[in-house]
């Protein structure tokens, strides 16, 4: 699992170890995710020190999990951060930080276990990843960039592995009270441009927010884990009654914009040669 040291990730982390389940957590900082899960019994807990952006680092990491555990059975990506910023104000630099994470990390993480979970024909991949991964809103352009590319990756994965047996799901939340939304978790451009004010208002507004988000991460955690174990689970696991909502604005939104643009679309294609 990656993400282990705080919100969601931590709740995952010590529900499984409370349930008997054996763990092996990435994170940058082995002491970050131990102080995190002082409470919990870690006996059954292997803690890697891991760049996820770093190929090697995360195949060995892979095979550490199975020395000490015998073998891998579920893949939690839950490693991420969010940024607030107008398109514009993203420098380069920053945007390929986050798809560091939130693409070619998750790819790395694939890479080294698809051959394993090929070989014993089973397995299970859970992308947890964010509702703003269906649909977007302004400020959250390179966010939902990372987020969107992941579920196009997530859905072409499913379709390629299901004849192995292997469960891919992404897993969707809405708003949850974790610290997503502050100064740990929440990125924020080097350089702003006057002409967004909108987006600084947005931003303070969502600094404001933690404390009050809707959703349980407790109760998201074990959400996962039943996912994990449901075999009927969907690909597209929502989470919160919010989530819920964005989803289902975002289709009636786009089947309008289909309806609409159904007329001039059916103009382009060739017609065939009177015989």
């Amino acid at each position: 699992m990656t993400g282990a040291s705080r919100g969601l990730g931590r709740d995952l982390v010590t529900q499984l170890l409370a349930r008997g389940d054996m763990v092996a957590a990435t994170t940058r900082s082995a002491e970050r995710v131990t102080r995190a899960l002082a409470d919990a019994d870690t006996s059954r807990l292997l803690v890697l020190e891991v760049d996820l952006a770093d190929e090697a680092q995360v195949a060995q990491a892979v095979d550490a999990t199975k020395a000490r555990f015998g073998g891998l059975d579920v893949v939690v990506n839950n490693a991420g951060y969010g940024f607030l910023a107008a398109i514009e104000e993203v420098t380069d630099h920053e945007a390929r930080e986050m798809f560091d994470v939130q693409i070619f990390g998750v790819w790395n993480v694939l890479r080294a276990v698809l051959p394993d979970f090929r070989t014993q024909r089973s397995g299970t991949i859970i992308n947890v990843w964010s509702i703003l991964g269906l649909t977007s809103f302004p400020g959250w352009g390179l966010y939902c960039a990372g987020k969107f590319a992941l579920e196009g990756m997530t859905e072409s994965l499913a379709a390629e592995v299901a004849e192995f047996d292997i469960k891919v799901h992404l897993v969707e939340p809405g708003y949850m009270r974790t610290d997503f939304l502050t100064s740990n978790s929440l990125g924020l451009p080097t350089r702003e441009v006057d002409a967004y004010p909108s987006i600084r208002e947005m931003t303070r507004a969502h600094q404001d927010m933690p404390g009050t988000q809707l959703g349980d991460p407790a109760k998201a955690a074990a959400a996962n884990i039943t996912v994990a174990r449901t075999e009927s689970a969907p690909l597209h696991q929502l989470l919160g009654s919010d989530s819920v909502q964005f989803a289902t604005a975002r289709v009636e939104t786009l089947q309008g914009e289909i309806d609409a643009a159904r007329e001039l679309a059916v103009t382009t294609d060739i017609v065939p040669s009177a015989a």
